[in-house]
């Protein structure tokens, strides 16, 4: 059913309002036979994006509280022992990784870096190196480091749709370590929140969060395979070349990319990884996982959850849902945002609602 804009609204509101359900609980969590998801950190506020440290050390930014956490595991009891305030005074920090003998922090209107000593050692002094970048509307700034040693980041759209007068938004772009050498590599990506590397083509792949206001089930949410130079629609198109409505411009999409995944419209793509590790089943080397935020532009919310891309020779075969329970017919209590294979081969999963990091292992 397609509710109006304001009717939809209102029930979206009503359903990101509702308190936190009393039974949330990790063993409300539902992850496919032969596997356990357990609470690896809790009590963490807002924690977004994952990073694993030289030291072999799970980092996460908290974007609410303005600080990068270390989260190790001394006494390898597969829990966290503390956190550790690694970093602070940062503004909506989002992305995080390691370069280098650097730890990368993407804040919302700048990418900054510290020379890392050690998860048990002060950082370095920081390093502004990319400033001022444009912020409000999507403000979360997300970076990774490519094969080719450059790095890229992601910078939102301002607005739902719109032709964007700033031209780095909507775009992914690329710099040196330094942060020089600044330019577009890829535009048209309303909010691509999410970046990962495919382990043997060594290719981009990004989400990309669609457009509110078309109903419940428009435009698709996307993973997009990203290359120098191309455009991927927004504004003006979604999906397979679809002309948005906003413009109806169908000369637009003939030369824009179409996404290699369409998901559930609102879902809200986040984080990516693809499986590189020796802990699941051999059948899921290679596969997808994707972080699915939860909607709130929809009459009937969409989510919450974790899926499994199947890949075969580099092409997506199918999708499945591979964590879930984050949400009833009536409440929430946690909103996926991130995913990263361990040093194991377990696979962690951030939560930026409940201020829980899971785990999810093979179960013996």
């Amino acid at each position: 059913m397609i509710v109006s804009n304001f009717s939809a609204l209102i029930i979206s509101i009503i359903f990101l309002l509702t308190p936190l359900s009393v039974f949330s609980s990790v063993d409300k969590l539902i992850v496919p036979k032969g596997f356990e998801i357990q609470e690896y950190a809790s009590g963490l506020g807002s924690p977004r994006f994952m990073s694993l440290s030289p030291d072999q050390v799970l980092f996460v930014t908290i974007i609410g509280e303005g600080t990068v956490v270390a989260l190790p595991d001394i006494n390898n009891d597969g829990k966290s022992d503390r956190s550790i305030k690694f970093i602070e005074g940062l503004k909506r920090p989002n992305g995080i990784v390691f370069y280098d003998g650097y730890i990368y922090v993407g804040e919302t209107n700048q990418i900054v870096r510290f020379k890392y000593n050690g998860f048990d050692n002060e950082p370095g002094k920081k390093e502004v190196i990319v400033p001022d970048l444009p912020t409000k509307g999507h403000f979360t700034r997300t970076l990774s480091f490519g094969p080719d040693d450059k790095m890229y980041v992601s910078i939102g759209s301002s607005c739902n749709v719109c032709a964007e007068k700033d031209k780095r938004r909507a775009t992914v772009m690329r710099f040196n370590p330094d942060g020089t050498a600044a330019q577009i590599y890829a535009r048209g990506l309303r909010n691509s929140v999410g970046l990962t590397w495919h382990p043997t083509t060594q290719e981009l792949w990004a989400t990309d969060n669609g457009r509110d206001w078309l109903g419940d089930n428009l435009p698709p949410d996307e993973v997009n395979i990203i290359k120098e130079g191309k455009d991927y629609g927004w504004p003006y198109c979604y999906g397979d070349k679809i002309p948005d409505p906003e413009f109806n411009n169908p000369e637009k999409c003939t030369s824009t990319i179409s996404p290699v995944v369409e998901l559930q419209a609102h879902s809200a793509p986040l984080g990516l990884t693809f499986y590189d590790g020796n802990m699941f089943p051999p059948e899921y080397k290679g596969d997808l996982f994707v972080a699915l935020h939860g909607s709130w532009n929809r009459s009937i919310p969409t989510g919450y959850k974790v899926v499994r891309v199947k890949i075969q020779n580099g092409i997506p075969q199918g999708i499945e849902d591979f964590a879930y329970g984050w949400m009833t017919a009536t409440k929430r209590f946690g909103r996926p945002v991130d995913v990263l294979v361990g040093t194991q081969g377990e696979l962690f999963v951030s939560d930026d609602l409940g201020g829980i990091i899971y785990k999810i292992t093979e179960h013996e």
